[in-house]
């Protein structure tokens, strides 16, 4: 496993000092597009966005093979999942998706960040999840048409923690709230109130990672109907949006 590691370590940031003859101290990324810019998402603990995910061009191959798979050739079909051995397209999406993490900018700013799991630091997945094996087994993608959406929700718990989701097409405000807990309501006799709704932005090609409280604590939904899709004053224009959930399942004893 540790040699896994380092084999994905170095695919993304090229040879260490000690097999380099420069003996240059920081390992230079050999990723020939911009550094992925995270951004957590406030108060939501385990909550992380990357606006830049996918460049237009990986936007366009992906819908593409996402659409040669012919899943949605009937108007009545919408949704379709796959568990194990996935498309390799999916594979490959998920190996950057682990990629984004390791390459991230609060990774760059701390190399051992996304491999901690103490601390005070925040990571955006932690190691237990970034070097799991395989990252993902479970696909499912949906095709929203204007007005289509997701009722709030908790993912089953028949996935484990870790739960990415990347967005194409239309833009569109994904609200996070609060699970509603009498432990979370009533502390010492006293009432303490819920956190309002989070608003996200989901803009094209855009990637949304769940883990901890964000994947247990927050329901998360996407209200597309008309005057609802709000954002700085202003209505998104609502077109056909294409998402991608990756997860993995529990495993069974």
């Amino acid at each position: 496993m540790e040699n896994h590691h380092k084999d994905l370590l170095r695919e993304v940031f090229g040879e260490s000092s000690s097999d380099s003859e420069d003996n240059d101290p920081q390992p230079q990324p050999k990723h020939k597009h911009p550094i992925p810019s995270w951004e957590q998402i406030k108060p939501i603990n385990g909550l992380w966005l990357c606006r830049d995910f996918l460049s237009s061009q990986h936007q366009y191959s992906l819908i593409s093979a996402v659409l040669k798979e012919g899943w949605f050739t009937e108007d009545s079909h919408n949704q379709a999942m796959r568990f194990g051995d996935l498309p390799e397209w999916a594979t490959e999406l998920s190996n950057s998706i682990r990629k984004a993490v390791i390459l991230g900018d609060h990774v760059s700013e701390s190399t051992d960040l996304a491999m901690s799991n103490g601390g005070t630091k925040p990571c955006l997945l932690p190691s237990n999840i970034l070097w799991r094996e395989p990252l993902f087994d479970q696909l499912i993608v949906n095709v929203y048409r204007p007005g289509e959406g997701i009722c709030a929700h908790v993912d089953l718990m028949r996935f484990e923690d870790g739960i990415a989701v990347v967005s194409l097409e239309s833009s569109c405000v994904m609200h996070f709230t609060q699970v509603e807990r009498i432990s979370d309501i009533v502390e010492a006799g006293e009432r303490h109130p819920l956190i309002g709704k989070i608003p996200v932005l989901l803009t094209p090609g855009s990637l949304v990672l769940m883990s901890g409280e964000a994947r247990y604590l927050w329901k998360h939904e996407i209200n597309r109907k008309p005057g609802i899709q709000m954002w700085e004053g202003q209505e998104l224009v609502q077109d056909r949006r294409i998402s991608i959930t990756l997860r993995k399942l529990c495993q069974v004893d």
